[in-house]
């Protein structure tokens, strides 16, 4: 089996994650099911060779699971610098920006101790990282990252403009005469 065959088959696995984790209310549990989908995402970069994205991935797993335990804003402000050194130290043209700003986008959203913030950031974050492997040529990728939007679009829409709260689901009615 080829390099590039195992990379999409980890993005696969990825997208899983993605797919599961914004259909969760609880911060922690989006934040958990990210850092592993971070992780495979890491993975399959390197496979393909684009390092400054495999940099950051990586980053982003080890950012997930500390904004896990912390929102503190200097923390946050490390983990930026790390994706502009990395960006930096890796630089290969488009592919670099696009991959930092999206790095820096889910770095603020993974520190935002509110579940709708985090929604939104990400949500930018998630388009920049879209037209990054787009442009890097990997399916797979394009697929995950237009799957995490649209999760994260239908949990927003569950939990904010629907308003259903934390089951997803409406509040039983009894019926006429039975509340």
């Amino acid at each position: 089996m080829s390099l590039f065959a195992v990379s999409q088959i980890l993005v696969v696995v990825a997208i899983g994650f993605d797919l599961l984790s914004f259909q969760f209310k609880e911060r922690r549990r989006i934040i958990a099911c990210m850092a592993i989908s971070c992780l495979l995402i890491a993975v399959h970069f390197a496979l393909l060779g684009h390092w400054t994205a495999t940099g950051l991935a990586g980053l982003a797993g080890l950012r997930l699971v500390v904004s896990y335990r912390t929102t503190s804003k200097r923390v946050m402000a490390i983990f930026i610098a790390a994706s502009l050194v990395i960006a930096a130290a890796t630089f290969h043209g488009i592919l670099s920006v696009l991959s930092c700003l999206g790095s820096i986008f889910g770095t603020v959203g993974s520190f935002s101790a509110d579940d709708k913030r985090l929604r939104q950031i990400l949500m930018v974050g998630t388009s920049l990282w879209l037209l990054h492997n787009i442009l890097a040529g990997t399916p797979t990728a394009v697929l995950m990252e237009a799957l995490f939007l649209g999760s994260n679009f239908v949990g927003y829409y569950r939990y904010y403009v629907r308003g259903t709260g934390k089951t997803g689901m409406p509040p039983p009615t009894l019926g006429p005469g039975r509340q």
